[in-house]
């Protein structure tokens, strides 16, 4: 009977040790094609994002004066991270009330990410995505080119998944 219940706890542990380690955490995210993880904890954010490979571009890690820290990778990307709460339903409103970009419809609408078509005079993508990390709430979105150039549609998916995948950093124990 004892060896019975030692073989039947032994097998219970490695087969609760196999499935704990089989599940994937969001340590455990490769990059996409292309991307690499860009470490933001020197800016005092907990976590990385998947930013374009900054071998062929140059990479901009600009802190705001207003709190947002914009993460720039040449031309197609350029992304804003604030610590927020984020209000999905205001963003909605105000989108879909835009009397200058007019809103044609969302692409993707999830319970806290949006991706949304619009024109002024050609069509146009932007994204806005609130993101729990840790204890602190951030809101990811597009940042608007200097030049007024919209983001091709390609360039806003590969941002809007960048804002969702996020790794978050695990402060060491103590």
């Amino acid at each position: 009977m004892k060896n019975t219940l030692i073989l039947f706890s032994a097998l219970t542990l490695s087969v609760l040790f196999t499935s704990c380690g089989n599940k994937e955490t969001k340590q455990d995210i490769q990059a996409p094609a292309g991307m690499v993880a860009l470490d933001l904890s020197k800016y005092g954010k907990q976590f990385s994002v998947f930013v374009p490979d900054t071998t062929s571009a140059k990479l901009e890690v600009t802190e705001q004066s207003w709190g947002a820290l914009e993460v720039k990778v040449g031309k197609n990307f350029h992304i804003s991270i604030t610590e927020d709460p984020g209000d999905m339903e205001l963003r909605k409103s105000d989108i879909k009330s835009n009397d200058i970009n007019i809103f044609k419809l969302f692409v993707v609408d999830e319970p806290l990410s949006i991706m949304w078509e619009s024109l002024i005079t050609k069509p146009e993508f932007h994204f806005y995505s609130i993101q729990k990390i840790g204890a602190n709430t951030y809101v990811f979105e597009d940042v608007i080119p200097a030049d007024g150039e919209p983001f091709s549609k390609d360039a806003i998916q590969k941002m809007f998944e960048s804002s969702k995948t996020i790794i978050e950093k695990k402060k060491p124990d103590a």
